[in-house]
């Protein structure tokens, strides 16, 4: 007798709204008034004018290693849009696009980057944990806070995103393997960029798509484009009904390309060539919206250039409200290590302070 497979074949759904070549599909196109959109696309403009100054304020030496988003801007914004303020998201480290729509500032974005404590902390009535650096480590914490709401009767849902490396991390798997068997109100969202740092996608896994994993832990996966806003926003508003319904958990890879190095601390020349980049520069989500704003005639060309002015001036604005929080006290840096510090730690505070004040001479040093 021919041997039967355990379960019936889990296929994956492949979302595109808006092509590259502009073509809409009519039957998936959500219904978004023209202030929604201009909205949007304002928020992927100004996010892509952060990513821009942060870079140069990198290498000015202002502020501390960066991770840019640029190309991933459709996917960052489409993944929140649908959550309501009482949803919650968890987010990785490249995704301060989303915290800005959720409520984060520009000048708490900066401080955050350069290394300030009073960075990390979310916006007062902002239901954000603060970013992961520790790749994955979010990702079960954020299931921990879906069962929390479900154990409270909620219907509020966790959303939480991580890169195509973090999904080869344990944590990430026993994540969305304890959310599908407890139906926890989470949306997985997988940030496929092709590249996990210097590691191409077809060297990290033997599947063509990490959207088939949903399946695998008893969960749909849906394969996105993640340079279509679109088609993020449809296949997150999918998974956030389904997680409202109290049906579990959904996986979401949202293929995407990093246009920029992986950080400030990277060089992507070493690992991929300029032909790749160019191919997916003519993808780029912002230009790809911005024409179909234009074909809705929500968008004309005075209005493009209004926008971009309006977001560079929020942006040095964002920084100089930064720079006037940025000042740093390196009297307190062995203030939060222990509650109980020890007597060989109180020892190496008083060395390390002494050693200071001879090198400061009792001055508080300048922001750069």
């Amino acid at each position: 007798m021919p041997i039967k497979p355990l379960h019936a074949e889990h296929p994956v759904e492949e979302i595109s709204v808006v092509s590259e070549t502009g073509e809409v599909d009519a039957a998936l196109e959500p219904t978004l008034d023209a202030d929604a959109l201009r909205r949007l696309y304002r928020a992927m403009v100004l996010t892509r004018k952060l990513d821009e100054r942060m870079i140069a304020m990198q290498r000015q030496g202002e502020m501390g290693t960066f991770a840019p988003g640029r190309g991933q801007e459709a996917t960052q914004l489409g993944q929140v849009y649908p959550l309501e303020a009482k949803d919650w998201f968890s987010p990785s480290y490249r995704s301060f696009g989303a915290q800005l729509w959720r409520g984060w500032t520009i000048e708490q974005l900066m401080l955050l980057w350069d290394g300030f404590f009073e960075g990390f902390a979310p916006p007062e009535g902002v239901n954000d944990l603060p970013f992961s650096i520790v790749i994955g480590a979010h990702v079960p914490v954020a299931v921990g806070v879906a069962m929390g709401l479900k154990y409270r009767g909620s219907d509020a849902v966790m959303l939480t995103n991580f890169g195509d490396g973090a999904s080869s991390e344990g944590d990430v798997s026993e994540a969305m393997n304890f959310a599908s068997v407890y139906k926890a109100p989470v949306v997985f969202v997988c940030e496929n960029n092709g590249y996990a740092i210097s590691m191409p996608f077809e060297q990290q896994t033997g599947v063509k798509s990490l959207a088939h994993r949903g399946p695998a832990f008893g969960m749909p996966g849906l394969r996105v484009d993640g340079n279509d806003l679109l088609a993020m926003i449809v296949a997150t508003r999918r998974a956030v009904e389904r997680a409202r319904a109290g049906e579990g958990p959904s996986l979401i890879e949202a293929v995407t390309f990093r246009m920029e190095m992986h950080t400030t601390a990277d060089d992507p020349k070493v690992y991929r060539t300029d032909d790749e980049v160019l191919k997916w520069q003519k993808k780029d989500p912002i230009v790809r919206f911005e024409q179909y704003l234009r074909v809705k005639g929500a968008l004309n060309d005075a209005d493009v250039e209004q926008i971009a002015r309006d977001a560079v001036e929020q942006v040095l604005a964002g920084r100089e409200a930064f720079r006037r929080r940025a000042v740093p006290n390196p009297r307190e840096v062995f203030n939060f290590v222990f509650r109980r510090p020890s007597a060989e730690h109180d020892a190496q505070k008083a060395e390390y302070l002494e050693r200071l004040e001879r090198t400061l001479g009792g001055q508080t040093p300048k922001p750069v």
